[in-house]
C-alpha cells in the first residue's frame, strides 16, 4: 500500500486496530566514540524531530508493542527495554503536528476523530549496540538518525522531558542493575567499560576502584587476549558472562553515588 494511503487508513479506522488514548514513546540510547547517543525521527514536511514511538494493538501486550516499534526503527529484535514513566500532562501535545501532517495528505482530523482526544504516553528506554542499528523511518517520518545527547534539538510534544527522565532512570539503574551487555561490542577493554559508565554518570571515576568493583560483581570474563593501543598500552579484553549478567539483572547490585537529574531541554 502507498504510504499516504496507509496514513489515511490509520487516521480513519486506526481505532479498530489500536488502543485509543494511549501510546508509547522510546528513548533509544547508543554508545559511540565515548558519547551517549539518542535515536530520533524527523517528521515529513514539517522538519520537527521526535522520539520513535507508536500505538498499541488491541490484542498486543504493551512491552511487545514497544519491541515491535523499535524493531521497525532499528532492525534489531529482542531489544533491552525498561518502562520508566507515564506521561499524562493535559498540555503535552499542544505542539503536536499530527493534524498538520494529516492535512498535508488530504485527511484532516476532526474533533470527533479518535486521534483528536487526549493521549497518555508510556515511556520506555532502550539500550542498543550502536553498530547494529539500521535507523529506519516510518510513514510519518522522512529521516531517522542518531543525535549526540548533548546536542539534541528542541523536540516535538514533551519528548525533551522524556529524554531527561529516561537518563535519570538509566543513571538510577547503575545502583541496582548491570548495564553494558547491549551497549558494548561482544569484547571490550576495561577502559571502554569505564568510559561508558563515566559518560552515563557525566563524571570521572577512579580507575582502580572501578576495576575492582566491576570484577567483584562476577559477571565479567577476562580473555587471554589484549588490544594493542600503543607502544606501552595493551589492555586485556573482557566479555560478559551471560548467565551471571542475567542473574545480576534479576537479583540486583549496588554501584556509585546518586546523581541528580540533568535537563536536556533542547
Amino acid at each position: 500500500m502507498h504510504p499516504e494511503n496507509d496514513l489515511q487508513a490509520f487516521i480513519r479506522e486506526g481505532y479498530l486496530h489500536f488502543l485509543p488514548h494511549v501510546s508509547l514513546d522510546c528513548v533509544v540510547f547508543g554508545f559511540h566514540d565515548n558519547q551517549l547517543k539518542v535515536l530520533l525521527v524527523k517528521w515529513k514536511k514539517l522538519g520537527g524531530w521526535s522520539l520513535p514511538g507508536g500505538r498499541i494493538k488491541r490484542t498486543e501486550h504493551m512491552d511487545d508493542a514497544a519491541q515491535r516499534t523499535l524493531e521497525e526503527r532499528t532492525g534489531i529484535r529482542e531489544i533491552f527495554l525498561q518502562q520508566f514513566h507515564t506521561f499524562g500532562r493535559t498540555d503535552r501535545t499542544q505542539n503536536a503536528p499530527l493534524g498538520d501532517v494529516a492535512d498535508l495528505f488530504g485527511e484532516p482530523i476532526g474533533p470527533d476523530n479518535w486521534l483528536a482526544d487526549r493521549t497518555v504516553s508510556v515511556g520506555y528506554y532502550a539500550l542498543v549496540e550502536f553498530s547494529k542499528v539500521n535507523p529506519t523511518p516510518d510513514f510519518f517520518s522522512e529521516a531517522c538518525r542518531w543525535w549526540d545527547l548533548h546536542e539534541l534539538p528542541p523536540l516535538l510534544f514533551d519528548h525533551n522531558q522524556m529524554v531527561t527522565q529516561a537518563l535519570h532512570a538509566l543513571r538510577a539503574q547503575l545502583h541496582y542493575q548491570p548495564i553494558g551487555y547491549t551497549l558494548l561490542p561482544e569484547t571490550f577493554t576495561m577502559p571502554e567499560l569505564q568510559a561508558l559508565y563515566e559518560t552515563i554518570l557525566d563524571r570521572p571515576l577512579d580507575r582502580r576502584n572501578f576495576q575492582k568493583r566491576m570484577l567483584g560483581l562476577g559477571y565479567l570474563q577476562r580473555l587471554d587476549e589484549r588490544r594493542t593501543i600503543g607502544a606501552h598500552k595493551s589492555p586485556y579484553l573482557y566479555r560478559f558472562d551471560r548467565f551471571q549478567y542475567e542473574k545480576a539483572l534479576q537479583e540486583g547490585l549496588g554501584f556509585g553515588q546518586y546523581v541528580p537529574m540533568t535537563s536536556f531541554a533542547g
